[in-house]
């Protein structure tokens, strides 16, 4: 309680808030315009995860990647061992994640599990706040985060890594010493400046943990995930490319869920995900360029529970296929006009079935065909100032057509050597149609403590959104960045606002169309670098939502959210880093109303270079080892304890 305290209180002393990502102004973005510009000409806001941020925190997974993150809060998903994120207020669902521009399919219809994507092939993560770019249509009311993947480099080079950690007393064998997670990569790349390749392979293997060895039910699933992918990279001409990547994955995971009338089930569930990119594109000397994606996806999950070695029982077959082709087209500057064009076409088709009996339409399947375009004018207007007006058009098969027309603003106030001051705005609207999960699914999560259901009589959410703010660059090693927040929407799809009904200690909710919301708050940035060889970061995000029928509070939205980062160069081979994270308490449920408690949490992370070649490297996460309370279904703090692990990398150039 007393770092909690302390933690926000110097938060809201600075009042500022600081992307923890260690990031340079020349970081090159795309997701924000879809033309590559320096981060501090994008004139809608944009957060960079880079890859040095990535290696000092030895992240694993695109969750932990995205911790320490401003203001996106991250949360377990509904009926699986999987994790998800919202922003501003703003519910995962609400939120796209991109591969290179490219749609990642959802666990099961829903929101995209963040624990399954590997980091090995991500040179950087974007993450673009609010539905003010016109490049992105359903699903991106709250936001984009888009996973930029490395290209291949010339010559010849590898690197593998391994790292092993524990959950100490949590550990399923009780065994303080054993191992209870491994994790392995490695890479391999190379070619000529014409043809290159690349070749990667990610294996993380969690026996899981139990904070309770006398109860049946277990909060660490035993899971094993396998991630492979390979890239091919042409470029006949100096203008001209042609890319081809596939990617293979594979999770195999096993639940021990809550006691249901006098049975002690085990959950099991294999995920398969085959993903084929095709993309090409070709530029001209006049500034015109065009770029065509395409992308082969399919998503498998096969699930069932069983009763200690009985026949197996709510057996759930899924299958997700995707289709999706995107064009764009560049337009030579028109004076001070750069114009682009672009079309998406999206193809779903879904199949579901439980127990051998069709969940979804009359024989288990369902389609869905989305056809957008879009068109954006980038308008500098000044030296100093740029404008840009966007709007795209859309088409559901569902739920028939829409438009959504955004605009930014940004002109450079102050420009005086060191010294620099930005200032941001935009508005937009956004549009999401309720998914497959929401619609239609039961969600069972019992092992901590509750369960969802779906509603099919939902209808699609729609909202305007306003961001503005100023980025003031203090000096090479100081800037300030803060930013205000409002969002207003139509029909907000939202769980828990309906009485909760509680069975055998499990909380049951539902979804439901809330008539008006709105969430609106303060994100602020500041980062300093003290020294030569410390660098001090913080952050907070405050966030307030109301549903404006009732007034009462939306549920699952915590006001303030903070982080800290402090990075110190203890040698010229040893860097040690703290990470901590603070979240308030949040409304679990209206009726009765139930608050789930605020936590802190801290990660201790340490690498040595020991040589040009090899690199050690170690941590603590949750080094307090703060846990929710199992016991209730309305405690919505960290599912984890405490986690030690020691790795090494390896990395080397052939030629």
């Amino acid at each position: 309680m007393k770092a909690s305290i302390f933690l926000l209180a110097g938060l809201l002393f600075f009042n500022i808030n600081c992307a923890l990502a260690a990031t340079t102004l020349d970081t090159m973005v795309v997701s924000a315009t879809r033309v590559e510009r320096s981060l501090m000409d994008v004139p809608v806001r944009t957060e960079v995860v880079s890859r040095h941020e990535l290696d000092k925190t030895h992240a694993r997974s695109l969750k932990e990647a995205l911790e320490n993150v401003p203001g996106l809060q991250l949360r377990e998903i509904h009926g699986k061992s999987g994790y998800e994120a919202s922003l501003q207020g703003m519910s995962s669902d609400q939120l796209l994640i991109l591969i290179d521009g490219m749609p990642l399919a959802a666990s099961t219809g829903s929101s995209v599990d963040l624990s399954q994507y590997a980091l090995t092939d991500v040179e950087r993560i974007e993450i673009i706040k609010g539905a003010a770019s016109a490049q992105y249509g359903s699903s991106a009311m709250g936001g984009v985060i888009n996973i930029i993947t490395r290209n291949a480099s010339s010559g010849l080079r590898g690197s593998i890594s391994y790292d092993a950690g524990s959950y100490g007393k949590q550990n399923i064998n009780q065994k303080n010493s054993s191992i209870a997670q491994h994790h392995a990569n490695a890479l391999l790349e190379g070619g000529s400046k014409t043809l290159k390749g690349r070749l990667s392979a990610d294996l993380r293997d969690n026996r899981g943990f139990d904070a309770n060895p006398n109860n049946w039910s277990r909060q660490g699933d035993d899971s094993q995930l396998k991630q492979y992918t390979g890239q091919l990279h042409w470029q006949p001409l100096a203008d001209t490319y042609i890319s081809l990547e596939g990617q293979h994955f594979s999770e195999e995971d096993q639940q021990w869920l809550a006691e249901d009338n006098g049975r002690f089930p085990n959950k099991h569930e294999s995920i398969r995900r085959n993903r084929i990119n095709l993309n090409t594109g070709t530029s001209w000397d006049n500034g015109a360029a065009l770029s065509v994606k395409t992308l082969l996806e399919r998503y498998q999950s096969d699930s069932y529970k069983q009763n200690l070695g009985y026949i197996p029982f709510d057996t759930r077959v899924m299958q997700l296929d995707t289709n999706f082709i995107s064009m764009q087209l560049d337009l030579p500057s028109l004076g001070s006009h750069q114009w682009q064009l672009g079309v998406d076409a999206r193809n779903e088709t879904l199949q579901q079935n439980k127990d051998g009996v069709a969940e979804i339409g009359s024989d288990g399947s369902a389609d869905r065909q989305n056809y957008e375009v879009f068109v954006q004018d980038d308008y500098f207007f000044s030296r100093t100032g740029e404008l840009v007006l966007g709007l795209r058009l859309q088409d559901d098969s569902d739920f028939g057509f829409y438009a959504s027309p955004k605009a930014a603003l940004k002109i450079r106030l102050f420009d005086q050597g060191e010294q620099q001051l930005l200032f941001r705005a935009s508005a937009g609207t956004g549009y999401r149609v309720p998914n497959l999960k929401e619609r239609y699914y039961t969600f069972d999560h019992s092992s901590i403590g509750y369960k969802v259901m779906g509603n099919a009589n939902l209808k699609p959410e729609s909202s305007l959104s306003y961001q503005t703010g100023i980025w003031w660059q203090i000096s090479q090693q100081r800037s300030i960045d803060i930013n205000a927040f409002y969002n207003d929407i139509s029909d907000l799809i939202q769980t828990d606002e309906d009485n909760a009904t509680v069975v055998d200690g499990v909380s049951i909710y539902s979804y439901r169309n809330i008539d008006q919301a709105e969430t609106y708050g303060l994100e602020s940035v500041y980062q300093d670098q003290l020294t030569h060889s410390l660098n001090f970061n913080i952050s907070h995000t405050y966030t307030k939502t109301r549903n404006k029928k009732t007034g009462a509070e939306l549920t699952q939205k915590p006001q303030h959210i903070a982080r800290l980062g402090i990075d110190w160069q203890l040698l010229n081979n040893w860097n040690i880093g703290l990470r901590a994270r603070y979240q308030a308490k949040e409304l679990a449920s209206t009726s009765p109303a139930a608050w789930s408690p605020a936590w802190t949490t801290f990660d201790l992370k340490s690498s040595v270079q020991i040589t040009p070649n090899l690199r050690g490297f170690g941590g603590i996460d949750n080094l307090t080892n703060k846990q929710r309370d199992f016991s209730t279904g309305t405690d919505f703090g960290p599912i984890t304890g405490r986690f030690v692990y020691l790795g090494l990398q390896l990395q080397t150039n052939f030629f």
